[in-house]
Parts: structure tokens; C-alpha cells; sequence
């Protein structure tokens, strides 16, 4: 994602996927609705950004949502965070129900717990925010014992980088993101991104999760498998692009591997005698809205492009 680094190898990803089911029981009597609403974070690309330390509103708003149950009496109607499996989630929103007698209690913690959490990210997140606005009473909860095995399950859920790399400094071996929770119908969705360059590595995240995800009661299956792509340091063509870069610039580009996945993992598992690189201009911020790249850039990496298709 910047002009003049050279990419020889990347992560392989998996999407882990958790449904948990429940009845809907109605809104207990003498509780009042509010919507929470965690909001402001970065988000930013799950494979790039995530050893920026940013938050996380999936946890962040779970972390608050157990508290509220535990000492609170509140009850989980409904919850909405995150919107692609690849980006690390910017918001989240919740209705929960509150025991009327309990409002000035939640209040105050929903103000403490923001206190907590810009004192904790304060670094990374400055412009997060944490809310409740009262809303009207949702018509129906989620049965208690499901709720409280979701609450748990997004609690314990690991999140962020897991291990890093032994053989390329600074860069992150395995991670994971989880990306989405969102109810639909009877059915609360969770969603979450492994990666890693290291496919047992990889493999035995997705163990841990089954087991994470199967004894909270979810049902749990993985798809959207995609290899990674191992590293060739006596690549011809990256020996030929090496060339034409310190001729027309008079510098060496960067040899780097990404914890992402890129297009020539998959074709590379398809095509495995190819010879590969990946390259482009100056992006920033990819998967958020605040995604752009840079125009000069983009013309020295056509200059650069040419030049290598004249070498063969």
C-alpha cells in the first residue's frame, strides 16, 4: 500500500461465523428502553491496522453491556455492531431494557465506563464516545440464558494480534477481528476474521473459537477460506523489479511481506510455479471512509510498472 515496497508474501484468512438463537421473552415490568451507542473509534483494515492497538466496539460495548446485567438487572434486546468482516469495527449500538429505579445508576456508569475507556485509549481513540438515550421499550428481551452466554462468549472472545512473527520483525503472524455481532430475527450473528501466515497457526484459532463459541450454545462453522502466500526471496521477478526501481530512481525499494490477504495468495494456490509480486500506489486507510490514495504516487508506480513489462 506504498510506492516503492515490493510485497513477496502474505496472510491467509478465515471467516469464523457463531449463531446463537433464543426465544424472545417480553420487557420486564417497571424497566425502561435505552439505546447504547459506542461510537467514534478509527476502525481501519483488520489485517494492516490491527497491531494499532485501536478499540474494538464490539468489545468495548459488551464489556460495558455485562456490567450493566451483573449489577444493573439489564436485560439485551437488541444489538448492532460492526458491518464488514474485514475492518475492525468504528461502532456498535444496543437496546437494553433497565429497571425504572436503576436509571441514575446506569447513567452514571455509562459515564464512568467512558471515563475508563478514553483513560485506556486515550492514544489511539480520542474521539470515542460512549451513550444512552432513552428510547421506548423494546417489545420483547432476549431469554436470559442466552443472553448471558453471548455476553460471556463476546467477553472471552480473543481480539487483536495473537502472535507475532519469529521470522520478519514488526510484522504480525495471527490475529483476529471480531468484526460483526448483530441480531436478526431470533438470531444473534457473530462474525470474526482469523488470520495468519502460518495455516496450523491458523487452524488452531479456529479451535480455540469452535470450543469458545460451542460451549456458550452457539452454532459454529468456518468458510471463506483463503491461502497465504509464502514468502520467495530468489524470486527472478523480484530480482528484475529490484533492478529497474534503483535505475530509475536511484534507491531500493523495500522487500516486505503484509498481514493481509492479497490476490496472488489465492492465485498463487491455484498457479503455484507463478512468479509474483505485489505492488501499487500510496492507499491510506483502506476499508473505512476515510479510504484514499495518493495521485502522485500513482503515476510513479506507472512509470515503474512499464519499465518492468520492457524487462520481459
Amino acid at each position: 500500500e506504498d510506492e516503492g515496497e515490493l510485497y513477496v508474501g502474505c496472510a491467509g484468512g478465515t471467516n469464523a461465523n457463531a449463531v446463537f438463537s433464543f426465544h424472545e421473552n417480553p420487557a420486564p415490568k417497571g424497566h425502561k428502553g435505552f439505546k447504547l451507542a459506542l461510537v467514534g473509534l478509527k476502525g481501519g483494515h483488520s489485517g494492516m491496522d490491527i497491531n494499532m492497538g485501536r478499540g474494538n466496539a464490539n468489545k468495548l460495548l459488551f464489556r460495558f453491556i455485562k456490567y450493566a446485567v451483573a449489577n444493573l438487572g439489564a436485560r439485551l434486546s437488541s444489538v448492532d455492531g460492526g458491518s464488514l468482516r474485514n475492518a475492525i469495527p468504528r461502532e456498535a449500538f444496543a437496546v437494553v431494557t433497565i429497571p425504572a429505579d436503576q436509571t441514575q445508576n446506569f447513567l452514571d456508569a455509562v459515564d464512568d465506563f467512558l471515563e475508563i475507556y478514553r483513560s485506556e485509549l486515550s492514544n489511539v481513540e480520542p474521539d470515542l464516545n460512549l451513550t444512552a438515550d432513552e428510547t421506548t421499550i423494546p417489545p420483547f428481551v432476549m431469554e436470559e440464558v442466552v443472553q448471558d452466554d453471548l455476553i460471556n462468549a463476546i467477553q472471552a472472545c480473543p481480539n487483536g494480534v495473537i502472535r507475532m512473527s519469529t521470522e520478519m520483525q514488526g510484522l504480525v503472524e495471527t490475529s483476529l477481528n471480531l468484526a460483526i455481532v448483530k441480531t436478526d430475527n431470533r438470531e444473534v450473528k457473530v462474525m470474526a476474521l482469523l488470520r495468519s501466515s502460518v495455516d496450523t497457526a491458523k487452524d488452531d484459532l479456529e479451535s480455540s473459537l469452535e470450543s469458545l463459541f460451542g460451549l456458550a450454545g452457539a452454532e459454529v462453522w468456518f468458510d471463506g477460506h483463503y491461502p497465504g502466500w509464502k514468502p520467495n526471496l530468489e524470486s527472478s521477478i523480484l530480482k528484475t523489479m529490484q533492478k529497474v526501481y534503483r535505475e530509475k530512481w536511484n534507491r531500493t525499494p523495500e522487500i516486505k511481506a503484509i498481514h493481509a490477504g492479497l490476490e496472488c495468495g489465492i492465485l498463487g494456490n491455484v498457479y503455484p510455479n507463478w512468479d509474483m509480486i505485489s505492488c501499487g500506489p500510496t492507499i491510506r486507510y483502506p476499508h473505512s471512509p476515510d479510504e484514499k490514495v495518493n495521485i502522485e504516487s500513482v503515476g510513479l508506480f506507472w512509470q515503474f510498472l512499464t519499465a518492468t513489462l520492457s524487462e520481459v
